[in-house]
């Protein structure tokens, strides 16, 4: 029997929300053992003179536990 947790980080990226959603990933894979799957959250922009300067990610991301 496998058991799973999930839990909330967030990730930031310049450039778009396909790459905050990358480097989240790989965030947690670095730091989190048996990730299998993330879902996103929220979606956020912040905006400076009406120009996009940084996509935000809220994710779910899943992994299994040790035995």
């Amino acid at each position: 029997m496998s058991v799973a947790r999930v839990t909330e980080i967030s990730s930031r990226s310049d450039k778009s929300f396909e790459d905050a959603v990358r480097q989240g990933i790989e965030r947690a894979n670095n730091t989190l053992r048996n990730v299998k799957s993330a879902w996103i959250k929220e979606q956020t922009v912040d905006c400076d003179g009406g120009n996009i300067t940084h996509y935000r990610v809220n994710l779910m991301v899943t992994f299994v536990l040790d035995d």
